[in-house]
């Protein structure tokens, strides 16, 4: 039994088809018929058959896409904790939502990978609802962002802060100096980060309680580039309230007022349920709940911008 028939295995049984597993692992449907038929043949289990409505497992090849998810895991990260040895340093892989990558992670980043020279984080940015499989895959080490609903058993859900979504506008918007219903807002152009371009967030939650038309929705690259169109009075935008307190302060920006215009959202880090030597997952898990990981994700690190551009990279902090 080798890394490459299970990976083969579990590429299918998480696919439901023999082509897509091929497809994703870039190899031919042949050899991944071939991988599986040499699993079989080892383990003298037919391990799943075709049907009309799909693939149907049997008891034996069921466990055996258990087993393997494990053994891939534990694989990548031996390979992993090796490398680091071997240099001398750790690395933590960081997956966030764009919200948090945005706005919370470098003041957090910065202050926890300053607390060990032996350290590297790496931040990539993610839709929240491939958190699960991040993890399960070891792509990622720890996983933030907003709540993804009921979560596996294999994973571990831990809250750690909550703050306000606001809707914003220039000083000099028609709606800026008096209360907005919804009807007003919905006439409005909507101006968005990517948050906006997934599901799950209070972001989302925001444009489908106020019934916002697609038409009148334009998402750009981050949230701090929709937030330039919103000062230059194109529109108006939800936004984290701490991430606008000094363009609230010095006018550059108004809140606008009106019923139902405060909204509640929270973030939640996201780990395997693993027992035994602390890592250094557990180590951020732990330390995000204090009050100094608090007051760097509300007011950052202060660090030049030319380090931080999660929209299109993965950014490694050292």
């Amino acid at each position: 039994m080798t890394p490459t028939q299970l990976r083969a295995f579990a590429a299918v049984v998480r696919l439901g088809s023999v082509k897509h597993a091929a497809a994703e692992l870039e190899v031919s449907e042949a050899a991944v018929s071939l991988h599986v038929s040499q699993l079989r043949k080892e383990l003298g289990d037919q391990l799943f058959t075709r049907t009309a409505s799909g693939l149907a497992f049997t008891p034996g090849g069921l466990r055996l896409a258990s087993r393997a998810a494990e053994m891939l895991s534990l694989q990548e990260r031996t390979i992993i904790e090796v490398g680091q040895a071997a240099r001398g340093r750790r690395l933590l892989r960081i997956g966030a939502s764009s919200l948090f990558a945005e706005h919370a992670a470098p003041g957090l980043i910065g202050l926890f990978a300053g607390r060990a020279a032996d350290l590297d984080v790496e931040l990539s940015v993610h839709d929240p609802r491939t958190f699960g499989t991040l993890l399960s895959s070891r792509a990622v080490d720890v996983a933030i962002g907003p709540h993804i609903g009921n979560v596996d058993d294999s994973l571990v859900r831990r809250p750690f802060l909550n703050y306000q979504v606001i809707v914003v506008s220039s000083p000099d918007h028609p709606l800026a100096k008096a209360d907005v219903t919804a009807r007003q807002l919905r006439d409005q152009t909507w101006l968005l980060g990517p948050s906006a371009a997934v599901d799950i967030g209070v972001i989302p939650a925001v444009l489908r309680r106020i019934n916002v038309p697609e038409s009148r929705q334009q998402i750009f690259q981050s949230h701090a580039a929709a937030l330039e169109e919103v000062m230059r009075g194109n529109g108006v935008a939800p936004t984290v309230s701490f991430a606008v307190s000094r363009d609230l302060a010095n006018g550059r920006l108004v809140r606008l007022a009106g019923p139902s215009l405060r909204f509640d959202g929270s973030w939640a880090t996201l780990t395997l349920d693993e027992r035994g030597t602390p890592t250094t997952a557990d180590e951020l898990v732990r330390f995000v709940t204090t009050p100094r990981a608090t007051q760097a994700m509300l007011r950052g690190p202060g660090v030049n911008i030319s380090r931080f551009r999660p929209s299109i990279h993965v950014t490694l902090w050292s």
